[in-house]
C-alpha cells in the first residue's frame, strides 16, 4: 500500500502501516538528495500551522510520523484516516535493524563527547553490519559547523540521526539540505542518550496510553503550561468539524 498522506489542521501526517516501513526506508536510502524523517508531536503540530522555517521544515519532509496519541484523535474526530503512531526509540530501532540488514551506514551527531562514545559502542555491538562512518559531538561552537557538514557529505552515510545538543534540533537538516549528496536525517532529542543508557526510556505502557507528557513534567514542571496550546487543539478541532458541516 506505501505511505498516505493526510492533513490535519492544514498540517501533513503520514499513515505509514509497520509492514511497509522496510520498504519505505530502503526507497528512501535510494532517493537521491537531503531526505527527513520527522516525529511529529502534537505541540509540533500546532508549531507547524505558524507560517515560518518550522512550518517550511515540516512540509518539505520525506516521512512524517505521528507520535502523540492526539493527533489519532483528531484526525478520528474530524473523520480523517486514522495514522499508525510510532514510539519514536521503538521506530529508531526497526529503522536501523532495517539498514542493518541491508549492511548501510550511520553518522552519529549530538549529545556530549562520553555519551556520544558510549552510545557508538552500544550501536556496533547491537547492529553489527550498520557501519558507523562518523561521529560528532553536540554543544559545538557554531564556527565548526561547516567541519561536520563536510564529514556527513564526505561520508555519505544512509542515516544520520542526530540528537540533543543540535540548536536547530529537526531544523538543522532542513537549513543545511542544500549541502548534502544522499542522507537521510532523523532527530529525536534522546536518541543518543537512551543508547549510551544515560537517559531513561519512556515505559511503553505508559506510552500505549498517552501518558509520555508527565514524564515530560517530571523533566520540566513548566510544561504544565502546555495545557493551555492543548485546549486550543481541542478548540480548533471543534470549528474545523463544524466548519464542514
Amino acid at each position: 500500500m506505501g505511505v498516505q498522506r493526510i492533513s490535519l489542521l492544514d498540517v501533513p501526517i503520514d499513515i505509514l502501516q509497520p509492514e511497509d516501513l522496510e520498504k519505505t526506508i530502503l526507497e528512501l536510502s535510494e532517493k537521491q538528495g537531503t531526505k527527513q524523517i520527522v516525529f511529529l508531536s502534537i505541540w509540533d503540530l500546532l508549531k507547524a500551522r505558524r507560517k515560518g522555517e518550522f512550518q517550511n521544515c515540516i512540509k518539505s519532509a520525506d516521512l512524517i510520523i505521528p507520535i502523540s496519541k492526539s493527533i489519532l484523535k483528531g484526525a478520528s474526530f474530524l473523520k480523517k484516516e486514522i495514522p499508525v503512531r510510532y514510539n519514536p526509540f521503538d521506530a529508531i530501532i526497526s529503522i536501523m535493524s532495517v539498514l542493518d540488514s541491508h549492511f548501510k551506514s550511520i553518522f552519529l551527531l549530538g549529545s556530549r563527547n562520553q555519551t556520544l562514545h558510549i552510545a557508538e559502542k552500544n550501536v556496533r555491538a547491537t547492529f553489527p553490519n550498520l557501519r558507523i562512518v562518523g561521529r560528532y559531538a553536540g554543544y559545538y561552537q557554531k564556527s565548526i559547523e561547516s567541519d561536520i557538514i563536510t564529514a556527513i557529505y564526505k561520508a555519505s552515510p544512509s542515516l544520520v540521526l542526530f540528537s540533543d545538543g543540535i540548536k536547530d534540533k529537526m531544523c538543522w537538516a532542513y537549513k543545511q539540505r542544500e549541502k548534502f549528496s544522499s542522507s537521510i536525517f532523523l532527530y529525536y532529542k534522546d536518541a543518543i542518550g537512551i543508547f549510551s543508557k544515560r537517559v531513561q526510556r519512556i515505559n511503553p505502557k505508559a506510552f500505549e496510553r498517552g501518558h509520555e507528557i508527565y514524564y515530560e513534567i517530571i523533566r520540566n514542571p513548566l510544561k504544565l503550561f502546555l495545557i493551555f496550546p492543548y485546549i486550543r487543539y481541542k478548540i480548533m478541532l471543534i470549528f474545523r468539524r463544524l466548519s464542514k458541516r
